[in-house]
């Protein structure tokens, strides 16, 4: 963690999932490679290409360079920018062009944007013809070192985040870092809210390492690089482990639970980034693991100030429109909490922390003290 670090070739993470494993490349420049790799992959192969306007802006014409210069044919589809694109609507506007653009069972469809469209494009091949591949091209932080690893791909309902979707693993991801280059700040740092969240769940080494280097990592330095390595090697570990989210893999949604419902609380808009409401919900969620005697304050407080330092927000008074109704209300939040994917019986499932570095499940948390421990902060 502390030996000097220079930018290299690529690395390659391997995803373990037996005769569905799958590699995640990692490096500047990376993308050039891609047609190279998927027609290595699969010879003859179709493929169409998902993303959304801002992304087609700055890497949809070198994505199909590569495509065309290993004789790979393509065609794409554009969506709008945002969350607003998770919908029923823009699932069926997708999959309709895919079956116009005759991508068949043994073709290919490129997800190539931020972690909207690899939850779309992924949910659309998932259900085009009972199952079609897709590749993963990440350009955004929070992609490439969370969703677009794992196989989760789905849309939002009006009730809650990622209610209707589908398990279905890519094929390959590229993650090409020279593309982070692009994104304006604030999206680099909620991106970040998940790379600091492998360091809090499962390794204090990584977080100490992090609080030492970030600068380095928002600069551009070789420490971004190993910082997306290291990310995506903790996660592909887990989903080789618990591909469905039987167990372990639950880890993975902490500040979740919190920030997927202020996340719907704000209208899946602008107001809250996903990575923002992650920041806030991990505060939250070592804040009440204090509250119950399981984490030092200590603890809890060097994680806020970790994110607040990198410019992230922490507190529920941190987020735009924070004083609006559904937002300022514990009962609303509470409810929204109800609908999560984790709930078992009525039951709410946080993941907690113990220490940094060591998250659990907790099971079967009664709601009232969970609203309560709101009410405080709301008041706060």
């Amino acid at each position: 963690m502390t030996a000097p670090l220079k930018h290299s070739a690529s690395v390659t993470v391997d995803v373990a999932l037996g005769d569905r494993a799958y590699d995640i490349v990692i490096g500047r420049d990376v993308l050039q490679s891609l047609g190279e790799r998927v027609a290595a992959l699969r010879p003859g192969v179709r493929t169409a290409i998902v993303t959304d306007r801002t992304v087609a802006k700055h890497w949809l014409e070198p994505t199909e360079a590569s495509l065309a210069a290993a004789g790979v044919p393509t065609s794409r589809i554009v969506v709008e920018e945002g969350e607003g694109s998770k919908s029923y609507a823009t699932l069926t506007e997708v999959s309709e062009a895919l079956i116009a653009a005759k991508i068949e069972r043994n073709d290919l469809v490129i997800a190539l944007g931020g972690g909207v469209v690899g939850d779309l494009a992924g949910f659309a091949a998932a259900i085009l013809r009972r199952g079609v591949d897709f590749v993963q091209v990440p350009t955004s932080l929070l992609a490439q070192v969370d969703s677009s690893v794992g196989g989760k791909t789905g849309i939002n309902s009006p009730q809650g985040k990622n209610l209707i979707g589908a398990f279905h693993q890519p094929v390959l991801v590229i993650a090409d870092t020279s593309v982070l280059d692009t994104l304006s700040p604030r999206q680099f740092r909620a991106g970040y809210a998940e790379v600091a969240k492998y360091g809090i769940l499962g390794d204090e080494a990584f977080f100490a390492w992090l609080e030492k280097n970030h600068t380095d990592i928002f600069a551009g330095g070789a420490g971004r690089e190993h910082a997306i390595a290291t990310s995506c090697r903790a996660k592909a570990g887990v989903v080789s482990r618990d591909e469905r989210e039987t167990g372990e893999r639950a880890l993975l949604n902490l500040g979740h639970t919190f920030g997927h419902a202020l996340e719907a609380a704000t209208g899946f808009s602008d107001r809250l980034f996903h990575g923002e409401g992650v920041s806030v919900g991990m505060v939250l969620a070592a804040e009440f693991s204090a509250q119950l005697g399981m984490i030092s304050s200590d603890d809890a407080g060097r994680i806020a100030r970790h994110l607040s330092a990198v410019g992230l927000p922490t507190r529920l008074q941190d987020i735009a429109g924070f004083a609006q109704e559904g937002l300022a209300d514990a009962d609303a939040l509470l409810a929204l909490m109800a609908q999560d994917k984790k709930v078992k019986r009525g039951k709410l499932t946080f993941i907690l922390l113990e220490a940094v570095g060591r998250a659990v499940i907790a099971n079967n948390v009664e709601p009232q003290p969970v609203r309560d421990f709101l009410q405080a902060k709301l008041k706060a």
